[in-house]
C-alpha cells in the first residue's frame, strides 16, 4: 500500500447553508492523500491527472454552488424539471428561498455542512469516479489563516460566462484599507463587521423588497434564478458585485464620510485574489 498526497491541490468558493446563521459564503483550500496500489508506471495516479481529475470533479460536483444539508429539519426542498427550489429556515423565524437549475445546488446528505461533512462527501464522489487501484481517500478541507479582518459573502453574477452567475455562491475575504497611506485597523473591522455573514446584492437584481425581506431574480445563461431573504442579510450595491465594484463601492462609502481623506481598498474574493480600489 502506497500514498500519494498533494497539499493545497485546489480551493473551493462556495455558499452553504448553515443552521444557526442561514446562509454563508465560504473559501476553503483542499488537500488529498490517496492510498493503493501502484498501476503499470509504478505510481498510485499520475500527479498531472491528481490535479486535473480531482481539480475538474470537485469544480462541477460542489464549486461555486449552493450546498444544503438534506437531512436538515430546517430544509424542505422541491424539483421539477432540472430545476430545484429551496426553503430554508433559521434563527428567530428568518426564512431563505431560493430557485435555480439543479446543477447549481449540491445536497449532502447530512444534518449540518461542516467542513468534516464536505470533506466526506468529496472523498465518495472521487471514490466511485477514480481508478479502480486507488483504495481509500482522505480529503483535507482548511480555512485560509487570515490575521486581517474578513467576512463571509454571498452573491451572483448574471453577467458571468462560467458558474460566478448562480445566484448563491461565495466566499470568505480579508480586507485591507489604507486612510492616507497607512492602515486602518478600524475601518476594515467596521467592513467586516457590517459585512458579517452578508448577501451582497445589485440594485438592478432587486425584483422586490421591502423593510423584511429582499428579493432577488434574473436570467442568465444557466437559467433562471431567484433568491429570497430577510433584510437585515442584505447589503445592496449600484452595480454587479465583482470584486472589483466592490472595492470601488466601499472606496467611494469611505470617501464619502471622510470627504478629507484618501482611500487604497484591498478587497478579496477568497483567497489570494482580489482587486484594488482608490478613493
Amino acid at each position: 500500500m502506497s500514498v500519494l498526497f498533494v497539499n493545497d491541490l485546489t480551493s473551493i468558493d462556495f455558499s452553504y447553508l448553515h443552521n444557526q446563521r442561514g446562509l454563508l459564503g465560504e473559501s476553503l483550500s483542499l488537500g488529498i492523500r490517496l492510498s493503493g496500489s501502484l498501476d503499470e508506471q509504478g505510481m498510485v495516479l499520475d500527479f498531472a491527472d491528481v490535479k486535473r481529475q480531482v481539480k475538474q470533479l470537485v469544480d462541477e460536483h460542489f464549486d461555486h454552488k449552493l450546498i444544503a444539508p438534506a437531512r436538515s429539519s430546517q430544509l424542505s426542498t422541491d424539483t421539477w424539471d432540472n430545476r430545484i427550489e429551496l426553503k430554508f429556515r433559521w434563527g428567530d423565524n428568518m426564512q431563505l428561498k431560493h430557485v435555480s437549475p439543479a446543477e447549481a445546488v449540491s445536497l449532502l446528505d447530512v444534518s449540518d455542512v461542516t467542513p468534516g461533512t464536505l470533506a466526506t462527501a468529496i472523498a465518495e464522489m472521487l471514490q466511485e469516479r477514480l481508478p479502480e487501484n486507488i483504495s481509500e481517500i482522505e480529503i483535507n478541507l482548511s480555512e485560509e489563516v487570515i490575521d486581517e479582518s474578513s467576512y463571509q459573502y454571498s452573491h451572483g453574477l448574471k453577467h458571468h460566462a462560467g458558474n460566478c452567475q448562480r445566484i448563491a455562491h461565495g466566499h470568505r475575504s480579508r480586507i485591507i484599507i489604507y486612510r492616507n497611506g497607512t492602515r486602518s485597523i478600524e475601518l476594515e473591522e467596521e467592513w467586516a463587521d457590517r459585512w458579517d455573514d452578508i448577501y451582497i446584492g445589485s440594485l438592478e437584481d432587486l425584483a422586490d423588497a421591502s423593510d423584511e425581506c429582499h428579493h432577488y431574480a434574473y436570467s442568465s445563461s444557466q437559467g433562471n434564478f431567484e433568491l429570497t431573504l430577510p433584510a437585515v442579510c442584505c447589503d445592496l450595491i449600484n452595480a454587479d458585485s465583482t470584486v472589483e465594484n466592490i472595492a470601488e463601492h466601499i472606496a467611494e462609502q469611505l470617501k464619502s464620510s471622510h470627504p478629507e481623506s484618501h482611500f487604497e481598498v484591498h478587497a478579496y474574493e477568497g483567497m489570494d485574489k482580489g482587486a484594488i480600489a482608490t478613493s
